[in-house]
């Protein structure tokens, strides 16, 4: 058969210092998924001007391999090096359609016994989402759960001069005397809760 990306000179890669960074902290981590390290070696050897076949003996792989990815590479840079959406394979999640549930559950009350929501207790409260998938649209929508800022509004009709008073003492203090404020926390109140108190 005939092969393409054996017949013609190889398209010559010249890489940014960005993505030289990427695909070295790629090449080397063991974090990083073996196909997109395996991807990324190709394409650090290619830019060093060495041809398919010498990539391919050095990596022991095909020609036609390293001229897919190279290929690849060419035309549509880092993003090039992730597999190409199977056809016939229908994604699991409709993103638009899960970030509106978590923002939906997020409005919830918190299940009992927990002060603020988590990862994790999202995906067990959702039922059929990975905690993993959970981070991931919360981070694209830049949703931080340990940043979450409530305030509580008193249901005092006097709280306005009540407050006012105690602003003027912090303000303004007596001679030879100590301003103390106590506040009882929605955790404090969760706890004693929790204890039966």
């Amino acid at each position: 058969m005939y092969n393409l990306f054996m017949s013609r000179k190889a398209t010559m890669i010249e890489l940014t210092p960005e993505e030289q960074s990427v695909l070295e902290n790629w090449s080397r981590s063991g974090k990083t998924e073996q196909r997109l390290a395996f991807r990324s070696k190709i394409i650090l050897a290619a830019s060093e001007g060495k041809e398919n076949k010498s990539i391919a003996n050095d990596i022991a792989t095909t020609a036609s391999t390293v001229g897919k990815w190279r290929h690849r590479f060419a035309e549509s840079r880092i993003g090039g090096l992730s597999d190409d959406p199977r056809s016939g394979v229908i994604p699991k999640y409709d993103d638009s359609a899960l970030e509106k549930r978590i923002l939906e559950t997020l409005d919830k009350p918190v299940p009992y016994g927990y002060a603020t929501w988590t990862g994790p207790l999202l995906a067990k409260d959702m039922g059929d989402v990975s905690g993993h998938k959970v981070w991931r649209i919360l981070r694209h929508l830049n949703i931080s759960l340990t940043r979450r800022h409530s305030w509580c509004v008193s249901t005092d009709p006097e709280f306005v001069p009540k407050a006012a008073s105690i602003v003027g003492l912090y303000l303004n203090p007596p001679e030879n005397a100590v301003v103390l404020s106590i506040d009882e926390k929605p955790a404090y109140r969760l706890w004693k809760e929790l204890k039966g108190g």
